[in-house]
């Protein structure tokens, strides 16, 4: 009787879930749908779909807005998106993402007494990739000139009402800007007094940044008048940037406040098209960016998960949230050790990570019952019929990084492991649930004609260093590197090298036609919170808003891939589960006797935004979680 009683309950969850009004209502549309951080860089979206610009015009004006609503991010971050492009039914991959300077090498931080690149400053800098990527799009896929694309980015550095989230968050990081003269005369217009950030509705004003654009327009414009074409016009503004009098400008203020970046940095740096990476899951073709980007993680995931019966667990039962947790680890182990740029090593087992029979062997190792708290790296290379040439170092990382191996069999964490969140550690928690959420944004775009964008642009974010008088933040990306190689060997630091990031677009086709485009903000968090959200459409039945709201969990079980300059600060933190503040008592109850540390947040899905194509109905879904100030606009 008590057991058909509790899976009674796990019923009813599941159908509360489904069922249950969401807090925000879904967007409809016909012709486009344009969801992003910021309702103003929504409107920007929407303002060129009204003159006729298609889902890549539209996209990029969103991306440009909100690097210039510092909506976590700023001008001189990075961008990558997947774009689907009807005329070819093919999903392109753009890699937008900075590179390493000249200097910056493991010795050179190691030197400076650090475990990683810093987090803030010149020296956390890659190369700017975003206004790379913005041209690069643009020029190859949109139909608009760059001026109509900038015009409302150009309006808001005009002057814009900020929001109470950007300029609280300036406030609180007034200490850090202070000590980068540039960064402190536009972020803090009442120096002195005691707010120095702009107050919530005032009129927030850029001349430089609002110069370095206007610059990039008359590039264009002059490239227009000796007779170039639409695309060579863009890439006439491109080049003002990376080689022109803004790079000159960007490396001295970069160079003056100690970075490291080159005027030949910036000249050698382009931004790729790839092919993206692909695995199918119960008949959907999902795509993600390489792993030069977690996204593979999400893959791989879903991989593990397809060996079980995910539906008749229930929807957020303990039992889903085990196997969930458990895949997620594994998948995220692989990741920590095996992600890393394509274009420095051929050695990376992408090809076996990615396979079924990997994802076999991996799922046979989640125990049932408990958390394994020395989730480790697992061998991909026999997939792709190789021999592991890491084999020793991974042996060397598992006597350095595990915990004790009794726990695997007791399940029973050790009280030295870091899992255990006491109420004195709450300031170190706070801090160490900052570095795994740290935020992005996500611009979501699709349009009658077919086109379909998903963008995660991200880096810049505030506190950031801005460079001499271009007002152009730059990134603080390489703080994702490592330095050693027995932590990520294909990770390690080197000059013209990409970060492995967390920035992870997403697209889902079925039957060859666009299904599903959706990102997510949230750092480490990202592909945790979007494998949950295609889950609980898939698997679970929701509309795209409710699976946008519904509650997912988060495991702290890998390494941070940012924030912290110590070791201790990223370690894993084996058997942390971060739960919604509504899951049932039951429920927690048996997630604590399998061994799981519970925290909790109310709103636990991370800002969702994604685009469902209804090809039933020929509609547009949007959704646009109830977390944060993003927002959508259908038509």
């Amino acid at each position: 009787m008590k057991i058909l009683k509790f899976v009674f309950a796990f019923l009813i969850l599941s159908y509360t879930a489904k069922t249950q009004p969401t807090q925000k209502p879904p967007l409809h549309g016909k012709n486009w749908m344009a969801i992003t951080g910021k309702p103003l860089a929504a409107t920007a979206g929407s303002i060129i779909f009204n003159k006729g610009g298609n889902a890549v015009d539209a996209a990029c004006a969103m991306l440009a807005a909100t690097c210039t609503m510092w909506d976590v991010l700023s001008w001189g971050g990075e961008t990558q998106a997947l774009i689907y492009n009807p005329k070819t039914k093919q999903v392109i991959a753009i890699s937008a993402m900075g590179v390493a300077p000249t200097g910056a090498t493991p010795e050179f931080f190691k030197n400076k007494g650090m475990n990683y690149p810093p987090e803030y400053g010149p020296l956390a800098a890659t190369t700017p990739g975003t206004p790379g990527g913005l041209c690069m799009m643009l020029a190859e896929y949109g139909t608009m000139r760059l001026e109509e694309v900038l015009k409302p980015a150009m309006q808001l550095a005009a002057g814009y009402p900020i929001d109470a989230q950007t300029a609280n968050s300036i406030e609180r990081g007034k200490q850090r800007i202070k000590d980068w003269p540039y960064s402190k005369n536009i972020l803090l217009p009442h120096l002195g007094e005691k707010r120095e950030a702009p107050e919530a509705g005032e009129i927030f004003i850029q001349k430089d940044l609002l110069a370095t654009l206007q610059k990039l327009v008359d590039a264009e414009k002059q490239a227009f008048k000796k007779g170039k074409s639409r695309k060579e016009a863009i890439y006439a503004a491109y080049d003002r940037f990376y080689k022109g009098d803004i790079a000159q400008e960007f490396v001295r203020g970069a160079q003056e406040q100690g970075g490291l970046i080159t005027l030949q940095d910036l000249a050698n740096w382009k931004p790729i098209i790839e092919t993206p990476l692909q695995i199918n899951y119960k008949g959907i073709d999902v795509y993600k960016l390489q792993s030069w980007t977690q996204g593979p993680s999400m893959l791989q995931a879903l991989n593990i998960l397809e060996n079980y019966d995910l539906k008749s667990m229930g929807y957020n039962s303990p039992a889903y949230i085990h196997t969930v947790y458990q895949a997620m680890n594994l998948s995220f182990a692989d990741r920590d050790f095996y992600y890393g740029d394509p274009l420095f090593s051929s050695q990376i087992p992408i090809k076996g990570l990615l396979s079924k029979d990997y994802a076999k062997k991996r799922a046979s190792e989640i125990p049932v019952g408990f958390n394994n708290p020395n989730t480790a790296p697992g061998d991909p290379y026999p997939f792709e019929g190789k021999e592991n040439p890491f084999t020793r170092l991974l042996q060397q990382r598992a006597a350095l990084y595990n915990t004790d191996t009794a726990t695997r069999k007791t399940g029973v964490l050790p009280s030295h492991d870091g899992s255990e969140i006491a109420k004195n550690d709450a300031i170190e928690n706070e801090l160490y649930n900052d570095r795994l959420w740290r935020g992005t944004t996500s611009v979501e775009a699709a349009d009658t004609s077919g086109w379909v964008v998903s963008i995660t642009p991200s880096g810049g974010w505030i506190p950031a260093c801005i460079a001499g008088n271009t007002g152009v933040g730059m990134s603080q990306r390489m703080q994702s590197f490592v330095l050693d190689s027995i932590q990520n060997p294909f990770n390690v630091v080197a000059p013209g090298k990409r970060p492995r990031v967390t920035l992870t677009p997403s697209l889902a086709l079925k039957d060859g036609k666009p299904f599903l485009s959706f990102a997510v903000q949230g750092g480490d968090t990202q592909d945790q919170n979007l494998l949950q959200f295609f889950l609980n459409m898939v698997e679970f039945g929701m509309t795209v808003q409710q699976a946008a709201e519904a509650a997912n969990i988060n495991s702290n079980q890998l390494w941070l891939s940012l924030g912290g300059n110590k070791m201790a600060d990223r370690k894993p933190k084996p058997g942390n589960l971060i739960l919604n503040t509504n899951t049932p008592e039951k429920v927690r109850n048996e997630l604590k006797n399998m061994g799981y540390k519970l925290s909790f947040d109310p709103r636990s899905s991370g800002p969702i935004n994604a685009i469902f194509f209804d090809w039933k109905h020929g509609s547009l879904w949007g959704g646009s979680s109830n977390n944060g100030e993003d927002y959508g606009i259908g038509w």
